[in-house]
This record gives C-alpha cells, structure tokens and sequence, in this order.
C-alpha cells in the first residue's frame, strides 16, 4: 500500500520545453556547449579551447578579401559521373545534395580580389562539399586559378579546408589532379611566382600531398588537423600510441612541416604584410 501518491498539479500537465535545434555546438576540441550566435561572433572560434571551427569558402573569401572585391571565375564548372558509381550511393545523387547544401557547384571557389590593396587570385576549398574532396573541377578550377596567376603576373593565395584528399568516386580522374595542380605550380614558381598555402581544419590526404605543401610559405590555423592519414588510422596500422598532438598545427610547426601558425582574427593582417614584406604591388 502506497503511503504517499503524487498529485497531478497544474505545473506538471505542461509539456517540457526542448532546446530548439540549431541554436548550439559542440566543440569537436574541449566539448564546450556554445551559443551559435556568440560563435558567429567569434569567427567560429571556440572561446573557451581556442579551436578553430572549419568555415565555407564564402565566408572565407569574405573574411580574407577586401569588401566587394572578389571576382569569381569558373563558377559554371560542375562534376559529372565518369565512372556511373553507385556504392554505397549514387555519386550523382550525392553531388545534387552536397550542391543544395552548400550552393556550390563543387567544393572549390577561384578567383581575383583585393586583400588591404594588394591584387590576389585565390583559391578556397570548403570541406561541406563532400569533405573538400578534389575532384575534377576542384584540379580544373585550382590549375586554371594558377595559370591566370601566372599570366598575370599576380600573387596565389590557396586556403585549403579538405579532410577527403582525393575524390574516390572519380577514381584515376581524380588523382591525375594532384599532378596537374603541382605541375602547373612548377611553372608559376619558374616564372617567379609567389604562393602562399593557408592550411585550415582538416587538411587531410591527396590535397596535403599536392598543392597544399608547395607554397613559398606554408600558415596554418591553431590546433588544425594536418595529414595524409588520419591519426586511428596510422595509430590501427602500426598498433602504437602516437604522441600528443600528433597531425596539429603546432606539432607540424615543431617538426618543420609548417612555417607558420596565425590565429584566424589575424591572418588577413598577416598575409598583407608578408605580401608587403615580399614586394608584392597594390
């Protein structure tokens, strides 16, 4: 026999509130719940860790370049199905959703801007698009950005944001781009050219092992994962523990991969003044 039972009061009729989506992130870092709005604010910087959250090539571009600057090229550009793959879904399918999803045609933007003056082409790479994975247009669209450069005589600057190297749904079509885009490198550095790669959160695999590591001068983002492959990968294969901070930014700086590593507020500064710093004209 009960001696006491609960009372249905008034208060414990009402629905609970829930939190409504979208309004919160995890910090992938320290796990840090954080407001979207606050984290809008900060650059999509963690506050607390200090991590930095990978952004979309727009906002990139609008964060590096100067206002209304940016001219886009080869936005037209879009994949096609060489190989019809369909496992485990069809890529087709895949690239109209990531396309909706980010309102690009790929995972690249190209162009020419202004950074405080200094006339620039620029390439970005935005990791929503299929993890910035390079496939044929992302090649096609970064070689064209680097011979335009090279024609006209101006600085390349190429952010990369990719933790899906090469895209496996291209097959061959897609690793012919790693040499592509070194080759055309090639030339603009024989024609003394002057690149600067940005490496961001995550920069994984075929990228890092073309483009991404041929800059004149090598900056990366704090705490950004750099590598060929991931970390539990190398970890599973070799069955030991790696180091701490093993693939990030700072270790990479410490062991000379990397020349550089600029908070994100500061890295449209920094790439002004080493552009000054190496002759480049307004």
């Amino acid at each position: 026999m009960k001696l006491f039972s609960r009372r249905e009061s008034a208060f414990s009729r009402k629905p609970k509130r829930e939190i409504p989506a979208g309004l919160w992130t995890k910090c992938e870092s320290c796990s840090q719940l954080l407001y979207n709005k606050a984290l809008e604010e900060n650059l999509h910087v963690c506050p607390k860790c200090d991590f930095h959250f990978p952004l979309s090539a727009r906002s990139r571009i609008a964060l590096t370049l100067d206002e209304g600057t940016f001219e886009e090229w080869d936005a037209e550009l879009g994949p096609v199905d060489p190989l019809q793959f369909t496992v485990p879904d069809p890529y087709a399918e895949k690239v109209k959703e990531a396309q909706r999803a980010c309102g690009m045609a790929d995972a690249c933007l190209t162009g020419k801007g202004l950074l405080e003056g200094h006339a620039v082409v620029v390439g970005v790479t935005d990791s929503r698009f299929m993890m910035g994975s390079m496939g044929s247009v992302v090649g096609e669209k970064l070689t064209r950005a680097i011979e335009r450069a090279t024609d006209q005589r101006l600085p390349l600057l190429i952010i990369s944001g990719s933790g899906g190297g090469a895209r496996m749904q291209e097959g061959m079509l897609s690793l012919m781009q790693m040499a592509k885009t070194a080759s055309s490198l090639m030339k603009f550095d024989a024609r003394g050219g002057l690149f600067f790669s940005v490496l961001t959160h995550p920069t994984m695999a075929g990228v890092l092992a073309s483009f991404a590591t041929l800059g004149d001068l090598i900056i990366a983002e704090p705490k950004a994962l750099i590598g060929f492959t991931g970390p539990r990968v190398i970890e599973q294969t070799i069955r030991q523990t790696l180091p701490e901070g093993f693939q990030r930014s700072e270790f990479l700086l410490e062991h000379g991969l990397i020349d550089l590593i600029v908070h994100r507020r500061d890295m449209k500064g920094q790439l002004a003044k080493l552009l000054r710093h190496f002759g480049a004209s307004p």
